[in-house]
């Protein structure tokens, strides 16, 4: 199922400026500092990417679709059919961690070699996705990153152990 687009604007379409996202990223980094822009940045990935989610029917069918299959929904809501966030080139699963290698994220576009960025928008966004696709609760974590050397932006993502009240 493909992502419906022009919902918002008629003659623009959905899509805007990668220059104009990482400028609301920086200005919010400035305006709040880097450690509470980085929670509002998360957090905001997350809701879209849970909506993505919803949008697809993908709520709750983690247990009846292989990683195999995930990957592919994921690549189809956020890669180049879909929003565009990033590129997902693989997701695996060791334990209870899930492992999403991206590469061409929002967030490292334009960043020079060595920079500090850290890919807070797109781990939610895919944090959010997965999610609402397993019906668990995750923290993601950044563990490589194309601006630093690696081949990937590698998330990772640990199941956290569900709270009985």
């Amino acid at each position: 199922m493909a992502i419906v687009q022009n919902e918002l604007r008629q003659e623009l379409g959905d899509f805007g400026s990668i220059v104009c996202l990482k400028a609301i990223v920086t200005g919010v980094e400035e305006a709040l500092g880097e450690k509470a822009a980085a929670i509002a940045m998360i957090s905001a990935g997350r809701q879209r990417g849970k909506k993505l989610a919803e949008a697809m029917d993908l709520v709750d069918k983690g247990s009846s679709l292989s990683l195999e299959e995930l990957t592919k929904q994921a690549q189809e809501a956020l890669g180049k059919d879909g929003t565009r966030l990033c590129v997902i080139d693989k997701i695996s699963q060791e334990g209870d961690v899930y492992k999403v290698f991206t590469h061409e994220t929002v967030c490292s576009a334009g960043e020079s070699p060595g920079s500090s960025r850290q890919c807070t928008f797109t781990m939610g966004a895919i944090q959010g996705f997965l999610e609402a696709f397993l019906g668990k609760r995750l923290r993601g974590t950044q563990t490589e990153s194309v601006l630093r050397g690696g081949n990937f932006d590698l998330l990772e993502y640990t199941v956290l152990p569900q709270v009985n009240h």
